[in-house]
């Protein structure tokens, strides 16, 4: 999982201390406990197009001002707007509208026990592809799984003591066989639906991000995956929002550079 040839680093300004992040979690679940922790409010005036369900919530922290972003509930069947798609129209989007010093990508993800993980780990992303973008063809299939470092923090990681593992993107809960084996070429511990979509859109415009993600379910183990990731949502959420309020204080007063 070698980074492709030529392949640009994110170039954040180093010596600003960081005064605006950008919160991107897919369900609602997953946002609420983060919202009720630093005493977010929902934006009334939307600063998204009229029509889309994407909902921000802001307020601040200290020296911080933070906008958690929820891409909402799908207008026709009402379940959280899961996905690369939304995932990466809702960074686009809040980027131009907020302005961003740092993006956070925070989430549930499933966990390979054959790499480590374990329900209820909390992992710091070390890179991000796609596992389900096949195309065979010289060059394109380098496009296709689409790999990305994240953005380092090997000071947070390190005083926070987290698990760094590589994170894998696909639009199924599932796994297919493909995908089993485009994920061990991955080389990933953890697999979600929208890390490498945010990761693709905050590389093209420049803006620093970083991924934690918590394991609700094992994907190589014995439970369907469906019925482990319902049964663990709500414990590994709490977790998931304990770990976020600290690298959110760790965050506080720092440059990028520091992290």
């Amino acid at each position: 999982m070698a980074a492709p040839e030529g392949q640009e680093a994110i170039v954040a300004e180093p010596q600003r201390p960081i005064t605006n992040i950008l919160i991107i979690i897919a369900m609602q679940t997953e946002a609420l406990p983060v919202v009720n922790k630093f005493h977010l409010t929902e934006d009334p005036h939307s600063p998204f197009p009229q029509g889309v369900p994407w909902v921000r919530y802001h307020g601040t922290y200290k020296d911080l001002n933070i906008n958690l972003i929820w891409p909402g509930k799908d207008p026709t069947l009402g379940v959280d707007s899961v996905g690369t798609i939304s995932s990466a129209l809702v960074t686009y989007a809040a980027i131009q509208a907020l302005q961003p010093d740092l993006i956070i990508n925070a989430g549930t993800a499933g966990g390979f026990k054959a790499k480590g993980a374990s329900v209820g780990d909390i992992f710091i992303v070390s890179d991000c592809a796609f596992h389900d973008r096949r195309i065979p063809i010289p060059v394109f299939d380098l496009y296709g799984v689409g790999l990305r470092k994240a953005f380092e923090t090997p000071n947070l990681t390190k005083e926070l003591d987290l698990k760094v593992a590589r994170l894998s993107t696909g639009d199924s809960l599932d796994t297919t066989e493909q995908d089993e084996s485009s994920i061990l070429a991955n080389d990933a511990t953890v697999k979600d639906m929208e890390g490498a979509a945010v990761a693709y859109v905050a590389e093209l415009l420049k803006v620093p991000a970083f991924f934690i993600k918590a394991v609700t379910d094992i994907v190589d183990g014995d439970k369907p995956t469906a019925e482990e990731f319902l049964q663990n949502l709500a414990s590994v959420t709490a977790a998931l929002d304990v770990a976020v309020e600290k690298v959110i204080s760790f965050i506080n007063g720092k440059c990028v550079s520091e992290l």
